[in-house]
């Protein structure tokens, strides 16, 4: 992820956020707008948010205890506050046990107008690590008037983290092939899925079944009071706008100032999840293509149809033949799973072309060293075979609660032959970015849901046109989908938009923050 956006969407095997298949599934949706009592109302600044406020019902007596706590903040990274936040493992039982959630505050250097949650993506990233690096997440402007706050999600890092298999492991399940091409491959694909579900279920404990985006929009309800916040004040990217609009349809009067960035619509079945991350990442390749073609010695060739081919053979060969590597401690060859990841990883922000094409100039003499870095910055790994979170586990846990999906290989098989007629590049291994949960050993407990959030303030969604991860079509969904839903569309490539060098959506977001500034219905940039 770079400095300024958040790099996976969550959601299928392929796009950390599914994670490049490489990891899994797409984000699911709330399937429970219910919270067992309302929530207190709290005390202190409204953060800006809403001008009506909302009703003030007394929580149930078994979550009044999770509402009324107080933050005890200390002293953490570069300046920063970090403290612990006590949920309910299950919030339909909430004394059989909890669990402590990791916050990490960025004080406001001006004037404090409230607190600003964020959240990066995934399912997976975390929350700290992106609030902890405020100064590129937000502007100056609002990083004067606002608290930055993150947290990692229940199951994420410093949250209880799952972790099912160890980092060898994880190493061999990433560079398996994404891309079954007959039954025997499609056999095998469906056995490691289980595998290293049956890992989980060994190794995770009781919170596996409680890692739902649903139960944690409950935790980030909880956080808000936590705060002192009457309204919750929101900037979500990626799976973040899932989480978001997950909070919204739960608790729309309490939503503030909410930003979704590079939407994940809540009501997409899988197979429109897939299909329409493979039509991202192949609309996102054709514009990297033409755009190295342009630039002259490409190592792609002289045209973009022939570019785009040469990519497509070049993932076929490795497939076959894997590449050396050298320099990592645990991976000698490249294999179609780790080039597939590190072309995407390129394809989540525009600056990593050249970086691609170098490293395909190299791959395509045989040497797999580059292309495997770039798969590390996709994957949060290092060249000791270290990984620096669990966003590749943790998205599994995460995306199979939140939707069912088919344990029939045969299901996967039939969108691969059609995917490929609009995607061939990436359509023959995104079909399968569900298929691990087919295999999942826990039932999950969401289901695609469409969500309108009534009776919220105004709702900023932002769509970048050519974003591979998270399709534009989804912003526009999305923002259609809410009662109070505004979209801005920013006209360009890579994932998400906000803080992303396009002064007309900067603007835009900030004034709304600061000011409440309504963008209008629709704005383009």
């Amino acid at each position: 992820m770079s400095s300024t956006t958040s790099r996976r969407p969550g959601y299928g095997r392929m796009a950390a956020v599914g994670l490049l298949g490489l990891a899994t599934v797409l984000a699911g949706c709330d399937r429970d707008a219910s919270v067992e009592g309302a929530p207190p109302s709290a005390t202190g600044t409204t953060g800006g948010a809403s001008t009506s406020a909302p009703a003030n019902a007394a929580p149930s007596p078994s979550l009044a205890r999770f509402y009324t706590q107080k933050l005890k903040w200390e002293d953490c990274q570069d300046g920063a506050k970090c403290a612990g936040l006590t949920v309910p493992i299950d919030y339909a039982k909430p004394a059989a046990g909890t669990v402590q959630v990791a916050v990490l505050k960025q004080e406001a250097t001006g004037d404090k107008k409230g607190s600003l949650v964020v959240n990066p993506g995934g399912p997976g990233g975390s929350g700290v690590d992106y609030a902890a690096s405020a100064d590129f997440v937000v502007s100056g402007k609002v990083r004067k008037a606002y608290d930055v706050v993150g947290f990692d999600p229940r199951g994420v890092q410093r949250s209880a983290p799952i972790t099912c298999l160890d980092d060898q492991q994880l190493d061999s399940y990433l560079g398996a092939d994404p891309s079954p091409d007959d039954q025997a491959e499609q056999a095998q694909t469906m056995k490691n899925a289980k595998g290293f579900g049956d890992a989980c279920k060994t190794k995770a404990g009781p919170l596996l079944g409680h890692v739902s985006t649903v139960e944690a929009a409950k935790d980030m309800d909880v956080l808000r009071a936590a705060l002192g916040e009457t309204w919750l004040d929101y900037l979500g990217k990626s799976y973040g706008t899932f989480l978001g609009s997950t909070y919204a349809d739960q608790f729309p009067t309490r939503v503030g100032k909410f930003v979704l960035d590079g939407v994940v619509a809540p009501d997409l079945t899988n197979t429109e999840m897939n299909r329409g991350q493979a039509e991202g990442f192949e609309r996102a390749t054709a514009a990297y293509v033409k755009d190295c073609v342009a630039g002259g010695n490409c190592p792609l060739g002289s045209s973009q149809e022939a570019g785009q081919q040469k990519i497509r053979d070049f993932l076929k060969q490795v497939d076959a033949k894997p590449i050396p590597v050298s320099g990592d401690a645990n991976v000698s060859k490249l294999t179609e799973g780790w080039a597939s990841m590190g072309i995407a990883a390129a394809m989540y922000d525009q600056g990593s072309w050249g970086v691609l094409t170098s490293a395909l100039r190299s791959a395509f003499g045989g040497d797999g060293t580059a292309l495997m870095k770039l798969a590390n910055t996709y994957a949060e790994r290092d060249s000791g075979g270290s990984y620096s979170g669990n966003i590749m586990q943790a998205i599994n846990a995460v995306n199979c609660l939140d939707r069912d999906s088919s344990s029939d290989p045969a299901a996967y098989a039939k969108d691969q032959a059609s995917f490929v007629k609009t995607a061939p590049t990436w359509g023959p291994m995104l079909a399968w970015g569900t298929a691990i949960c087919g295999e999942w050993p826990v039932k999950a407990t969401g289901a695609p849901k469409k969500v309108t959030a009534a009776g919220s303030d105004p709702i900023l969604v932002l769509g970048t046109t050519r974003d591979p991860a998270t399709p534009y079509e989804w912003s526009q969904r999305l923002a259609s989908m809410l009662q109070n839903g505004r979209l801005i569309t920013y006209d360009g490539d890579g994932h998400t938009a906000y803080r992303r060098s396009n002064s007309c959506v900067d603007n835009a977001v900030d004034n709304y923050l600061l000011d409440g500034k309504d963008p209008g219905k629709s704005l383009k940039c």
